[in-house]
This record gives structure tokens, sequence and C-alpha cells, in this order.
């Protein structure tokens, strides 16, 4: 990919001889829009992006902004010579005859035999439509001549470039959207910080008052919940007797500008029922589970105040945001560069419909020697696309796949460094008899070098596994998305069957690989040996696991939705300019939901990082303590190594005293 690829075929669009618009050092650098001579030959934008378009390609500085035809420009070139200037730079380079046929023009495609007014998209010239009262136009005109004695509709332009609607449509919410972002992206920066603050001091606050802080999170998701079924019940009763209030989605379809939406009754009361229904589940698993929560709690705190003793570990989720981000830039720029490392391919473009030449490869440097030029008119070696015949060229897609085999394994090997460092770390302060005197100097250090220095390996073996299951994964996707018009339901039903089962493969093996890590982490054996000894470990004590574990699961969920769910709704008042003191501050909007769903997004996972340390520290001290009650009895010859107070949470009577 290093060798071949050439990330400016992306960068860049490509003209009809090959070249590069807008490269630096070559005569296009100043030409950085790719021109159709008659987008009325292209079937849809996707062959306009992929360069396929049956029309002279070329390089220009701007797009047309204005109607004219070769045949106008020619007649009134001697009494209008701007216009002839203006037209020149849409025909091909050097060619400046205006006393040349209009038929030979238009044969050999020296000139277009129009231009109309457009827009770059995509650093190409698309037609530039509007709406005006219903009626499609371009430059406020519903007519064009078509350089060839013809009057046409702007329709035809609608029919050639099919679904160019749509793609206006997207570019103009997608303008609306980065608008956005570029007048809040401050106040965004300012709600993740809030939510990072919030995040730290609830880990900090936890160590003292995990107990009372849990059921305030608990409460307070109920709270807020709560105060969304209010609130959707309000807009609901206030749009009451409105006017167009009381239509249907289906009714009204599919709109750009979602706030269209918030003015329907239907979309409040769904909003209102899943809220109902979303509370209703939580009150009733509270209920339920209300005594495996105060275990749970208990086992919290203990996590708590080994997280007091190591701090360090809550800033190693950084380091491994880190890694990720250099997999996945290395992913990306390699894929672009196996993308983009084919040949220019020349093919024959025939004015002709009959021409048996016509979309076969070509030579440009011999084309004009040929007898094609002979046998059909006008015909022209163009570019086409970039590929190749090569056998290199033909395993580009399985060297696709290696690559994001390799993606997957150095993604997953990251995570489990991460887990073996974090798990080491906090297994130094549980087998520490004396805490915190015993507990080494720099345990997360002296962790992460052990993990680097011997269990590299089974870290790799371990990803690798999961890599596997995930590549089937990611095949099984693809094979589903080119299958999904068929009519065979057998092989649908098959599809979705692998695909459920490797799912669940999927999460078995992240669940053992998880424990086999910690597991690697306090005896320091391979990853084999250490699956096996924690999957059995586990099964020995399945009911510890499935209370304390999971209700731990369900309680840390519940902090990352208190802090993105508290962080949305002081982003939702602020970005609506409802807080008073600072209505002037709020920036104005196309969308408010934009800057909004980022912060909640970016709150959860910025609270999910400091969670996600919480919650290995948890498992660990849960696999150390199920170890630790098969290894001693509590006698003086064999102490427990937990804590007093964990001690007497997970069940034991009495605790013998420790060796000194």
């Amino acid at each position: 990919a290093w060798v071949h690829g050439d990330p400016r075929k992306v960068i860049y669009p490509t003209d009809s001889y090959g070249q590069f618009c807008g490269q630096k050092d070559t005569p296009n650098e100043n030409k950085t829009i790719l021109f159709y001579f008659n987008i009325l030959k292209c079937a849809s934008p996707i062959v306009l992006i992929n360069l396929q378009c049956p029309t002279t390609q070329l390089c220009v500085s701007k797009c047309p902004d204005r109607f004219a035809t070769y045949i106008d420009v020619q007649a009134s070139y001697r009494y209008k010579p701007d216009q002839w200037n203006y037209f020149k730079q849409f025909c091909k380079p050097g060619f400046n005859n205006p006393r040349k046929s209009v038929a030979q023009v238009l044969r050999d495609e020296d000139c277009p035999s129009m231009i109309i007014p457009s827009r770059p998209f995509l650093k190409r010239c698309f037609p530039d439509f509007s709406t005006k009262n219903g009626v499609l136009t371009v430059a406020n005109q519903t007519t064009f001549k078509d350089g060839r004695g013809k009057t046409r509709n702007v329709t035809d332009l609608r029919e050639a470039a099919n679904g160019i609607n749509n793609v206006l449509d997207a570019r103009s919410v997608g303008m609306k959207i980065f608008e956005d972002y570029a007048i809040s992206w401050y106040w965004i920066l300012i709600g993740l910080f809030i939510a990072m603050v919030v995040s730290l001091l609830f880990l900090v606050l936890l160590r003292f008052t995990a107990g009372v802080l849990f059921w305030i999170f608990i409460f307070g998701v109920i709270g807020i919940i709560g105060y969304g079924i209010w609130h959707c019940y309000w807009e609901y009763d206030h749009l009451k007797g409105i006017p167009g209030s009381d239509l249907t989605v289906y009714d009204i379809g599919f709109q750009t500008d979602f706030r269209v939406y918030l003015q329907l009754r239907q979309t409040w009361l769904a909003f209102m029922i899943t809220l109902c229904v979303v509370e209703v589940i939580i009150i009733l698993m509270l209920i339920f589970l209300r005594n495996r929560i105060r275990i749970a709690i208990a086992l919290l705190k203990e996590g708590s105040r080994a997280i007091g003793y190591i701090m360090s570990t809550l800033f190693y989720p950084i380091v491994t945001f880190i890694l990720i981000a250099i997999c996945i830039s290395y992913w990306a720029v390699t894929a672009v560069f196996l993308a983009t490392s084919g040949e220019p391919v020349y093919k024959v473009m025939a004015n002709q419909t009959l021409c048996k030449y016509a979309n076969l490869t070509c030579d440009p440097e011999t084309f004009n020697t040929t007898n094609v030029t002979k046998l059909c008119p006008g015909a022209q070696c163009t570019f086409a696309f970039y590929g190749g015949e090569s056998l290199y060229h033909k395993y580009i897609f399985i060297f696709q796949l290696a690559n994001a085999f390799v993606f997957l394994w150095l993604v997953n090997f990251a995570i489990a460094l991460g887990q073996c460092t974090l798990a080491g770390a906090f297994a130094s302060y549980y087998w520490a008899s004396r805490k915190p005197a015993d507990i080494p100097l720099w345990p997360l250090f002296s962790s992460f070098g052990r993990a680097i220095r011997y269990h590299t390996g089974s870290l790799a073996f371990g990803a690798l596994i999961l890599a596997v299951v995930q590549l089937i994964r990611v095949i099984l996707e693809y094979l589903d998305h080119k299958l999904k018009g068929t009519q065979n339901s057998f092989t649908r039903f098959l599809l979705c069957c692998l695909k459920c089962c490797f799912w669940c493969l999927e999460k078995f093996l992240k669940f053992i690989n998880r424990n086999a890590y910690i597991m690697i982490a306090i005896y320091g054996k391979n990853f084999c040996t250490s699956a096996k000894d924690a999957f059995f470990l586990l099964m020995r004590n399945v009911v510890r696991v499935a209370v304390l574990d999971k209700v731990t699961d369900f309680l840390l969920f519940l902090g990352k939705i208190l802090v993105a769910g508290g962080v949305g709704v002081l982003a939702f008042f602020f970005f609506t300019q409802r807080i008073p003191v600072f209505a002037q501050e709020a920036p104005a909007l196309n969308y408010y939901w934009v800057p909004l769903l980022t912060v909640i997004i970016g709150s959860y996972l910025v609270a999910h990082g400091f969670f996600s340390v919480y919650a290995m520290c948890v498992d660990t001290l849960f696999l150390c303590f199920c170890e630790d009650l098969e290894r001693n009895d509590g006698s003086t010859a064999k102490p427990y190594f937990m804590s007093a107070s964990l001690h007497r949470i997970l069940g034991k009577k009495e605790l013998s005293p420790k060796k000194s």
C-alpha cells in the first residue's frame, strides 16, 4: 500500500487526462474544481463522484454562474468578445478557435455545448438547483437551451442527475450542522469538561459516601426520567387545539427540519410512553434487587478505597485512548493508500452508440495512431478510474480484510494491556497484608512494566482469538449487506443465525478474556491456563458472579446515565436559552440538538472512561476475593487478605488475625 498508494487520488478530483485538479506545481494548481461538459449524460451523482461519467471532464478555477450556449457565443464573439473569453475557460486548454464549425467542436468536444449556473459540491460542479413556490429551478429559471437547438426543462437536469435533490438536501443539512459546530464548539468543550469534573468528583467522593451517592444517583436517574415524562406531557397538552398538531408522523413523511416533528402531539406522546416504560422497568428492578444492591454498594466502597490508594489508575484510560487512536490512524491511512493504489485506466468514450470500441481500455499516448478515431469519429481516450489487472490489484480487497484484521488485533491488544495493567495494580492492593503499608511504591507503573515484559504474548494471543471472531462478524455483516435484495429466505435466516451466534461468542470471549487477564496479572501464567482457572473459579462462585458483578455493572451504568443526563439537561436549558443568566451568551443555532447530542454522547463517553477503571477494580477485587476464600481459611497459618469490612459483607462471620 505504501509503495503503490497515492492519497492524492482521494483528495483531488481527476480530469479526463488523468491529471489532478488543484495539485501544486502543475498547470491545474489554481483549478481545483471538476467541470462536466455535458452533465445530461451522467446517470446519477454516484457516477459523478466515481469519475465515470461519459463526458469530457475538465479542471476549472470556478463553476459557471450563467446560462450560455456555444452556438450563441460563437455567433457573437466578434462584437461580444467578453462572452467568448468567459466561455472559453470551460473549453479544453489551448482551444481558441471560434471559427471552427459548431458540428466539429461538439464532435471533438473542444467546448461544452452549453454551460449552466452551478455550485461546487465535493469539488465538482453541480447544477445550482433551488425550489421556488414548489417548482424546481436553476438560477430562478425553469428552462434552458441545450446548445443543440432545443429548449429543455430543468427537470431534465434533475432526471439526468438522478437523486440530486437528496444529495443537495443532505448538503444543506450538513452545512447547517457544520455551522452549528463552528458556533458552539467552545460550549461543547465546556460541557465535556463539566462531565469530566463531575465524574472525577464522583469517584473521589465514592470512597467516603458510596452508599449515599449511589442511592442519590439511583433516585436522580428516576427524577430525571420523571422530569422528562412531565415535560413530554406538558408539551403534549400545550399543543392541544393548535392547527396541524394532530397530524401523524406518517402524514407529514420525512422532513430534514426535525423541528417539524416537535410540533406534533404524537411525537411527544411517543416520547412520554417510552420514558414511562423505562421508569417502570428501573423501579421494578430496584424493588426486586434492593438487597443485592446493598451488597454491591459495599463492594464498591472497597473498590473506592483501593482507587483512593492508587489514584493514578484514574488516568490510565488516557493511555488506552492514545494507543487506540494510533491504531485507528494507522488503519485509516493504510486503507486509503490501499484504496488509491490502482493505476489510471483509460477507456474509449464515443459519441456514437454503435461504436464497438466504446468502453474498451485504451492508451492515450498511442490512441491517435489507431483506427478507432476513423471508425468512431469523435471518439476519445479519456481517464475512467483507478484500477489494474495485475495480481496485486486483483487482491486489494483481500489486503483490505488483512488490514482490518490487523486493526482489530491491535485495538484488542491495547484494551487487553489496559485491563491487565489495572488488574495488576488492584491485585497488589488486595494481596497486601497491611494496607496501605505493603502496597508497592508505584503499583500502576510496576504492573504496566510486568505486563509489557512478561505477558505480551498472552495478551496478544487473547486479542488474536477475539479479533478472529470480530473479523468473521465483519464478513457476515458484509455478506448480509450484499444479499439484502435476495428473496432467498433460507439464506437470510442462516445469516441471521450466524450473526447472532458469533455475537454471543464475542460477548463470551470478552468476559473470559477480561477475567483471564486478571489471573495473568495475579499469577503470571499463560493465557490458556489463566482462562481455564478463571472460568472454573467463576463457575464455583456463579451466584456471587451473577449478583455482585452484574449489579455493580448496573449501578455504574446508572452513574454514567446520571452524569450524561445531568449535563445533557444543563446543555438543553443553555442551548434553548432557558437560563436567564446565560440567555445572551447562548449561540443562535439552526438545530439545537446538534451540540446537545454531542454533549450528551461525549459526557457518557467521558464518564465511561473513568467508570471503566472502577469496574475493573471491582472485578479484580471480586476475583481476588474468590481466590482468597479457596486458598485461605482464616486461620493463623492461612489468614484472609480481604479487609474486615469486605469480610463482613460477603458472609464470613469471623476474621482471624493476619500474619504481621
